[in-house]
């Protein structure tokens, strides 16, 4: 047969050849399980919608980038878990960007999503964050005045000085000397008298609320580079609940959870910084699902409550509010029930108002500028009796002593009654801005920093834990805006 006849003979079989092809794919589709039928539909339908979703000015696309990694929580924390996306490990620490449902992202608020995220080199462990830009935070009136004439106007009408504000320059200083090469600190060194355990979350945060308290963030300031390079860092402990201070010692993991919650909300909502956003929520959304049936946080997630650890729990989730992340509203009823449990407001008690350390417990100074602090925050009106007797006592009975230095117990008083205002307030400042600047360490090695001998906890907690609480001491003149209104020094009643 001749090629041309060969030709024509196969072009005549060819229909009917491909007639049998289709009676035998028939035949298989027939016989083949109804199971194996619905997957190839379902994955030609699958395999259409992509291939509709990836042409230009497809309706509705929801762009993701993921972090994917290994989880290292405790079991102690298993049961506050927020579900992560189940992905597989990516090969190499690359950004992935994937498509999912957002039904499936169980901890993001409802917020636009977009695909843009700094990419972190040095991370050695990931974790599963969705990328989120957060709509632009409400900063409230509480971070806004760290810069600029705000500052300098807060700083002159509460009474700060160019003394106070050199203290706090050369305090930072010595923090920015002392951060280590992965951008964290230290509670143990490398400068002399640290502290007896290691707890570099708490450590860091600490430093980064001091810088940030002065006005710098990672974007802008004059300690951006540390800021970004202690942020980088920071990001990297955080797991997929939101848990930060696994290397702690188990009773000063909360503590650092808190103050590690408090840097990310007060970043993001002093930037709006997208890429941040996510960790600072996770962070949130663990304080909430890790608060106590009694109302309050401390040592192990839903497991009993003190003031202390509670206090640091109230100013960050408030943060968080202020940065315009999504906090449970459940929280503050139970966070009120629980600073009722340890108020003493009996006519004739010592304190007037006093708030203790645990149910039970006799109060004490520190509780009670603690309590008190968070009640201001909680909605309490300046001219509630309580507020004005409780911080009466603190001002009259437990002035700043020299002689018995508690920074802790500074801390929260200077807070309590700078928003306080008024004569109370002006009585306070006398003595603080004269005796925190000169306990500094001004020539030497230390050169910035606050000594922690005869501290109440700086024995325990060390030199850097003395030195940041002494800073954000003296940056309260502008570290966050008067919760009440400006009051004359002469006056008593307030908003």
């Amino acid at each position: 047969m001749s090629t041309e006849n060969a030709a024509i003979a196969n072009r005549d079989e060819e229909p009917a050849r491909r007639a049998y092809h289709l009676n035998v794919v028939k035949q298989q589709i027939d016989e083949a399980p109804s199971w194996l039928v619905s997957l190839i539909v379902h994955v030609v339908l699958l395999l259409t919608l992509a291939l509709m979703s990836a042409a230009p000015g497809v309706v509705g696309r929801i762009e993701l980038t993921l972090q994917q990694g290994v989880d290292e929580s405790t079991s102690d924390l298993a049961e506050f878990s927020i579900e992560p996306i189940e992905l597989e490990r990516p090969p190499s620490n690359e950004l992935m960007e994937s498509e999912v449902e957002l039904e499936t992202l169980a901890f993001a608020p409802k917020v636009e999503l977009v695909s843009v995220v700094p990419r972190l080199e040095t991370l050695d462990h990931w974790h599963p964050h969705v990328e989120i830009k957060f709509a632009e935070p409400t900063v409230s009136n509480m971070f806004r005045g760290r810069t600029g004439a705000m500052k300098q106007k807060l700083l002159k009408e509460a009474g700060g000085t160019a003394t106070t504000e050199d203290a706090v320059l050369m305090g930072l200083e010595w923090l920015r000397h002392n951060q280590l090469s992965d951008g964290s600190w230290s509670l143990r060194g490398p400068y002399a008298d640290g502290a007896r355990n290691e707890n570099r979350v708490g450590a860091t945060a600490m430093a980064m609320l001091a810088f940030m308290g002065s006005g710098s963030t990672h974007r802008g300031g004059k300690y951006q580079k540390e800021l970004w390079r202690a942020v980088r860092w920071l990001v990297q402990k955080q797991d997929s609940q939101g848990f930060m201070a696994l290397d702690a010692a188990p009773h000063e993991r909360m503590y650092a959870q808190a103050q590690g919650m408090i840097a990310l909300c007060e970043l993001y909502a002093m930037t709006g910084d997208s890429w941040i956003g996510p960790y600072a929520q996770s962070a949130v959304d663990f304080a909430a699902k890790s608060q106590s049936p009694t109302g309050g946080w401390r040592y192990q997630p839903r497991f009993d409550s003190d003031t202390s650890v509670t206090g640091w729990f109230v100013v960050g989730l408030k943060s968080g509010e202020a940065a315009g992340l999504e906090v449970d509203r459940y929280v503050w009823p139970k966070v009120e029930t629980y600073l009722d449990s340890v108020s003493a407001n009996r006519q004739n008690d010592y304190y007037a108002v006093g708030y203790s350390y645990k149910v039970g417990d006799a109060p004490s100074p520190s509780m009670t500028a603690e309590g008190l602090l968070c009640r201001q925050y909680m909605g309490w009106r300046r001219n509630a009796p309580a507020m004005g007797h409780g911080l009466n006592t603190l001002a009259a009975n437990h002035p700043i002593d020299v002689g018995q230095p508690d920074v802790y117990y500074w801390y929260y008083a200077t807070q309590a009654l700078h928003h306080f205002g008024g004569p109370l307030w002006t009585q306070w400042n006398e003595q603080l801005k004269v005796v925190l600047p000169a306990r500094q360490i001004i020539r030497g090695k230390e050169r910035g920093s606050w000594p922690p001998h005869n501290d109440a906890w700086g024995r325990h907690a060390g030199r850097l834990y003395t030195t940041c609480f002494s800073i954000y001491c003296l940056e309260v003149y502008y570290r966050h805006m008067p919760i009440y209104d400006h009051v004359p020094a002469g006056s008593t009643v307030g908003t």
